[in-house]
């Protein structure tokens, strides 16, 4: 209920202002991951280092994929509300 009345008192520009935010971060990101991964094997010599790195960015851009697909998700519920709206 409280939850709600929370979500009820944003404005649609509140809420495109933080889609458009989430975007951005969700982009920088993935970025910063790229440059990780590029950056985690310079220098690197051992075998089991290089695998070890390699499992844990794989990790982190598996959990930001889940995390931008959640996001999707509750985006596209948002978007058949507002339509739905319109509709009626």
């Amino acid at each position: 209920s409280h939850i709600m009345s929370e979500y009820v008192r944003m404005t649609d520009t509140e809420r495109d202002q933080i889609d458009q935010d989430a975007q951005i971060f969700m982009r920088t990101c993935a970025d910063a991951i790229h440059q990780l991964r590029t950056e985690a094997h310079k220098g690197v010599q051992s075998a089991q280092v290089k695998e070890h790195r390699t499992a844990v960015m794989d990790f982190i851009e598996d959990y930001l994929k889940r995390v931008c697909k959640l996001y999707s998700e509750q985006r596209a519920i948002r978007v058949k509300r507002v339509i739905d709206k319109k509709r009626l």
